[in-house]
């Protein structure tokens, strides 16, 4: 799925599943069983007009509306090419960004959030009711909120 332009489209067929929930999640999916010959159905869309493409193909029922997950990228690359970022920009700075991320995760010892210390403290002290708890709910969804084609 990474690159830095176009629609990615992947189905991955899950054959087997992990008989062992995390913890953390143990309260909410007692087994992973119902995954076993599911088939994911994900997408990256770069850009606005390629994320205009996918949005309608799916209001025309298209495989994107199949889709258990689509990522739009609003940046060339995602926010490795935004506006965050130091200038000037090229395909090539982004590439090169890109791979000192990858090899950054790669690096990690610890690359699940479930494995994660932190969240493990943050759902274990603060936030009891686990994660999809009301209060994680609270505190962690956000709510979009029309402010029309201005901003006043």
């Amino acid at each position: 799925m990474r690159g830095f332009e176009g629609v990615r489209y992947v189905e991955l067929p899950i054959a087997a599943v992990n008989p062992e929930v995390p913890a953390i999640l143990k309260a909410l999916i007692p087994s992973f069983d119902f995954l076993k010959g599911a088939t994911l159905k994900v997408a990256v869309a770069h850009g606005t007009a390629n994320a205009r493409r996918v949005m309608e193909d799916i209001k025309a029922g298209g495989k994107f509306s199949e889709c258990h997950f689509i990522e739009f990228m609003g940046c060339p690359g995602g926010c490795i090419g935004g506006g965050g970022q130091p200038i000037p920009t090229s395909p090539e700075i982004r590439a090169a960004r890109a791979r000192a991320i990858y090899q950054e995760d790669a690096d990690c010892v610890v690359r699940k959030s479930h494995e994660n210390p932190a969240v493990l403290k943050l759902y274990g002290e603060f936030l009891t009711d686990g994660p999809c708890g009301h209060l994680s709910h609270k505190l962690l969804h956000t709510h979009y909120t029309a402010r029309g084609k201005h901003i006043g």
